[in-house]
């Protein structure tokens, strides 16, 4: 349940309270964050990206313009991470690619919610349509596919093709891996994306209707004309950058912001990153997914992810201010 205005809170902190602030690349956050800002409406950001095009120290840019601001709502913080995961398949359906990946039909943007998850996959509804923009050789992946939002389908000529995120079917995400601890299959700290897959590789029939426990379904668009070097397109239509980019709830943090991160757990991270995504599974103001890239090991890291730690915005001097009560200056 979302957090009414009136139960969050504001706190501007200085920079010397952020850990490991003056140890970071602060020009390679800065590179990140120009990279969006220009798509920033808001005055209070789009004078500030104007100064940001030719900055000599942007430890001394951010410093000087932006107050870190700690976001609470009552929930605890959770760092979870992505990525862009690479599937095998066709551009047309044979015994071996069989998995269709579905571009998004008009009435479900429409209709909300559309159909399920579910009625999707087993209805007549898709068929017939060319909503098809590839066939994968693996229902499990392309269900990961889904929760990543983009990714490479690699085609047997070697030809890689590119989708990204075009909408969702209007139904609320319900996570796999949370069934699977309330069924008690598994304890809440051994569950990770891979543990999931393996599950439902080795049980084909009780997976199916595991997967079907989500009815949110994501439909997807060809995006091939981004360059293979950059990242997969965020939230904001720009690729995002690896261990840069995070994905965060809008209603609490601006899309295109500065954030510091301090993830605790087996491998800590402080970090500037930039707010540049969003996920349907991204709910809260100290929740965000960070993006560890391209390919299985980046998978295999993002899958590890599910730490605890705090977020701080980097707001706007003047913004950061106008968000303390009357009197709290």
């Amino acid at each position: 349940m979302a957090a009414a205005a009136s139960d969050i809170k504001y706190t501007v902190l200085d920079f010397t309270s952020l850990d490991g602030w003056a140890q970071d690349d602060h020009a390679a956050a800065l590179t990140t964050f120009r990279n969006t800002c220009q798509d920033m409406d808001d005055p209070d950001w789009t004078s500030l990206c104007a100064l940001a095009g030719d900055v000599p120290d942007a430890r001394a840019f951010f410093e000087l313009f932006f107050r870190p601001v700690l976001i609470e709502d009552g929930q605890p913080a959770l760092f979870t991470g992505y990525f862009e995961p690479e599937l095998d398949g066709a551009l047309r359906r044979s015994a071996r690619y069989r998995y269709p990946v579905y571009a998004m039909p008009p009435e479900a943007r429409t209709i909300r919610p559309w159909l399920t998850r579910r009625q999707i996959l087993e209805g007549p509804f898709m068929q017939g349509r060319g909503l098809e923009i590839a066939w994968v050789d693996d229902p499990v992946e392309l269900f990961f596919l889904q929760i990543q939002g983009s990714g490479r389908i690699r085609l047997p000529n070697g030809q890689m093709i590119r989708v990204g995120y075009s909408g969702f079917n209007g139904h609320e995400y319900r996570s796999i891996g949370a069934e699977l601890v309330r069924r008690g299959t598994y304890a809440a700290h051994q569950v990770s994306a891979q543990v999931i897959r393996n599950y439902v590789q080795r049980n084909p029939v009780v997976g199916k209707e595991l997967l079907y426990h989500n009815p949110s379904y994501v439909f997807f668009r060809e995006v091939s004309e981004v360059p293979a070097e950059r990242g997969p397109l965020g939230a904001m239509n720009r690729s995002i950058t690896t261990l840069r980019s995070i994905a965060v709830d809008p209603k609490f943090v601006p899309l295109g912001a500065p954030v510091w991160i301090e993830k605790d757990g087996a491998d800590p991270l402080r970090r500037l990153m930039i707010a540049q995504d969003t996920g349907s599974a991204i709910k809260g103001a100290q929740r965000a997914d960070v993006f560890y890239g391209t390919g299985d090991d980046a998978g295999r890291a993002a899958g590890r992810l599910r730490d605890p730690g705090k977020m701080m915005v980097l707001m706007p001097i003047q913004r950061a201010y106008a968000l303390l009560p009357e009197g709290a200056i």
